[in-house]
């Protein structure tokens, strides 16, 4: 069933202009992150939509997916250009990522019911457990971006099959909570596909666009889409994935990431508390 209710209620409620202004100015920042750093960014699109564009969970994580894809495209060109992508190794962790992310959008999210536990007055909804969930998750981006990520050279060879697995599990992620996943691509490729940092930012964006672009397409026929909304978020964030490439090698990753990071600590705090208590 296509989902036009909140399309209508996002659109009547009065608060929308101010909200929305915001909404427009982090999608800034959501760029600029995964031009910067590969990934984080895309971790707030589903709350930006929730909270500030007044979107259903499950339809905003649809939109991510969107937002997130083609931002990612668009960094994944520019550092492809500097020779900053690993093709092997973006192949070989995407393959298991997105058929997972294609299976889980396609068969799984649309076979969840809406209620999921109901205990007397306590009732768990489909949306509220997709948010609790996109919140610890943030919680764990959060510390894995504060502390970093230290590259660790090692003659050891690839794990195919960690990668393979882990890659599946990326692909859980993104196809549950339209988040990229890029800030656990990274650390996977640094750590068990042993590339240099800067190079797995550049593929871990080749590997969120392919995954993100995936499962919107999985979603096609069960929402509905508001494509002038999602075009304006597009060009907003495109804007910002420049910006945020073209600086990335005069700002020190490691303090935008550990900064991020602290940001990132709170909205999931934040959220955490909200759809909780």
């Amino acid at each position: 069933m296509l989902n036009y209710t909140y399309f209508v209620q996002r659109t009547q409620r009065h608060d929308a202009p101010l909200m929305e202004i915001l909404g427009y100015i982090l999608a800034v920042f959501i760029g600029i992150s995964l031009g910067l750093i590969g990934g984080g960014g895309s971790i707030l699109t589903v709350p930006v939509f929730v909270y500030l564009f007044h979107i259903e969970p499950t339809l905003a994580t649809s939109y991510s997916l969107f937002i997130v894809g083609m931002t990612s495209l668009t960094g994944a060109v520019y550092q492809y250009s500097k020779g900053y992508v690993d093709m092997k190794a973006a192949l070989s962790f995407g393959l298991m990522s997105v058929v997972t992310v294609f299976i889980v959008r396609k068969y799984v999210l649309p076979a969840i019911p809406e209620v999921l536990l109901q205990l007397g007055a306590i009732t768990l909804t489909k949306s509220t457990a997709i948010m609790v969930f996109f919140a610890a998750l943030m919680l764990a981006a959060s510390v894995s971006m504060i502390l970093g990520h230290r590259e660790q050279p090692t003659d050891t060879p690839t794990n195919l099959a960690k990668l393979l697995a882990f890659g599946a599990g990326i692909g859980l992620v993104t196809g549950l909570l339209g988040a990229g996943g890029g800030f656990l691509i990274i650390p996977a490729l640094v750590l068990l596909a042993r590339i240099p940092i800067k190079t797995a930012i550049g593929t871990s964006l080749f590997i969120v666009t392919v995954n993100s672009s995936v499962g919107f397409v999985g979603d096609i026929g069960h929402v509905y889409i508001d494509w002038p909304f999602l075009l304006k978020i597009l060009a907003i964030t495109v804007f910002g994935v420049v910006i945020g490439s073209a600086f990335g090698r005069n700002i020190p990753g490691d303090r935008l990431r550990s900064g991020f990071g602290w940001f990132v600590l709170t909205m999931g705090i934040y959220i955490l508390s909200r759809e909780l208590f």
